[in-house]
């Protein structure tokens, strides 16, 4: 088993008369990811030739879709993590709901909201929604690697219980409830597998379908991120703690759907829709021709 590294979920804080501000990896992994994939998808748009005719948007435009990320990001990320995690709660005390800053949001959330963002602005601008989406999905890994990173950091959303040698001692207090298990508690770094997963695998794979021309066949970056993110999303949860109001002595891996041995964790249930669309989009892209060059 691996002692969890020596490193504080906050970068440094600063004290300011009665107020404490901190910067925290967590806000730094967002940031970095939406300026990296904001660099990036600049550098696209002005490379007609990946697109096989012309980029879907003029790159001076990516800063006014940036803004409307962050806003899709950070409502649906919220809203989605208040309706498909914790809805009871959240009834009863709305007041709660603005509270960002206490932690809780959901990527299906957030990537609805940015769904819904960047089909708003296309509808906005004349913009083929189909081909930005590709452009968008290329970034996303990057952006997933950074947060899940973050998440590991902080100490949340470890896996389960394992004795493999790459097990982490969480030092937290719920991490080392481990029925059973006599002194520290090593857990799967879950984080880590969702990094390497849905973060650098699937962005290799994607980058390498853009040099391949992938680009030209419209909504087959986008398939290829759905199914993937998906897929890899429905295998981590086979070793991750599911969230702890699904799990009760019944059920104790959290299962929403089926039995307490066999079923679909509240991940799986939302990752499931993913993988079909994005398959439903691959085999719409491959059969359809590309793009021919300008």
């Amino acid at each position: 088993m691996i002692p969890f590294p020596p490193v504080a979920p906050e970068i440094f804080t600063i004290h300011l008369g009665g107020l404490t501000l901190s910067l925290r990896w967590y806000a730094l992994a967002y940031l970095a990811g939406l300026l990296i994939g904001w660099r990036i998808i600049i550098a696209m748009m002005r490379r007609d030739r990946i697109w096989g005719d012309r980029a879907p948007m003029p790159a001076d435009r990516v800063d006014d879709l940036l803004t409307w990320v962050i806003l899709g990001v950070i409502l649906g990320g919220r809203l989605g993590f208040v309706l498909f995690y914790e809805p009871a709660f959240y009834l009863a005390n709305p007041a709660e709901i603005i509270k960002v800053w206490q932690g809780g949001m959901s990527f299906h959330g957030g990537f609805a909201g940015v769904i819904v963002a960047t089909w708003a602005f296309c509808r906005a601008n004349g913009i083929p929604a189909l081909r930005l989406a590709d452009a968008m999905a290329v970034v996303a890994p990057i952006g997933i690697f950074f947060g899940r990173i973050a998440n590991f950091i902080n100490a949340e959303l470890w896996g389960r219980p394992t004795d493999l040698p790459w097990g982490v001692i969480f030092p937290v207090e719920a991490a080392q409830a481990c029925p059973g298990v006599v002194g520290p508690c090593a857990r799967h770094p879950s984080q880590l597998y969702e990094a390497g997963l849905e973060g650098l695998l699937l962005g290799l794979i994607l980058f390498a379908l853009v040099r391949a021309g992938g680009l030209r066949r419209p909504g087959l970056a986008f398939g290829v991120f759905l199914a993937g993110y998906g897929l890899a999303r429905m295998v981590v949860e086979l070793f991750r703690v599911a969230d702890a109001q699904f799990i009760t002595p019944d059920n104790p891996l959290g299962h929403v759907i089926g039995g307490p041995v066999i079923g679909l964790t509240m991940g799986q249930v939302l990752s499931l829709p993913m993988v079909l669309i994005g398959l439903f989009l691959i085999l719409r892209a491959t059969r359809r021709p590309a793009t021919a060059p300008a």
